[in-house]
């Protein structure tokens, strides 16, 4: 099997870190060599961070170089703009359509790009949701990053039981039972 990667990108507070150790769980779960690389932007101000899964028979490196990500996920609409160049070709985007405003524009020093699905839906394979509003039906917004999990793992090779092994063994034991219907919710929309 060759190397696959997948670039999670997302705003501070959103769950990047606690996504990426769910993919490196299902990821080692199945076998795989795994590597996982954290750049942390100004996560505690709202700023950029992202993640780097790479998992396959023998992985040499965690960073994924840019054109070669199998899988972007983006918990924010813009952080999918930002960081699109990475995807092959080929790739997929998963973007939670989501718009968080950059201090930039807060302070007016910018705009907010408008048609931004429209545009990556131009040039790659994307798939949309408002994971956020199908976390808040659930009644915890903070879930949302889970429910982009389960529609990630509707496109990976891995089996259903084995996702609810690992998101039950890596998120914080009180919220397994919310974590798992937002997991569900996900899986089948």
């Amino acid at each position: 099997m060759e190397t696959k990667n997948i670039v999670i990108v997302g705003v501070g507070g959103q769950g990047t870190l606690l996504t990426s150790r769910i993919l490196g769980g299902i990821t080692t779960a199945a076998g795989y060599d795994v590597k996982l690389s954290e750049v942390h932007g100004m996560s505690q101000r709202g700023g950029s961070v992202v993640t780097y899964v790479r998992y396959g028979e023998n992985v040499a490196e965690p960073i994924v170089e840019e054109g070669c990500a199998d899988v972007l996920i983006a918990f924010e609409r813009l952080e999918a703009l930002r960081y699109a160049h990475f995807l092959k070709k080929d790739g997929v985007i998963i973007i939670n359509d989501q718009r968080i405003e950059p201090i930039t524009v807060v302070t007016g020093m910018a705009e907010y790009p408008e048609g931004i699905i429209e545009k990556l839906s131009a040039e790659h394979k994307v798939i949309s949701v408002d994971a956020m509003e199908e976390a808040k039906k659930l009644g915890n917004p903070k879930v949302f990053n889970t429910i982009i999990i389960g529609v990630a793992a509707k496109h990976m090779d891995f089996e259903h039981d084995k996702w609810i092994e690992v998101i039950q063994a890596t998120v914080p034991p009180k919220t397994v039972d919310i974590n798992m219907k937002a997991f569900e919710v996900g899986y089948n929309l």
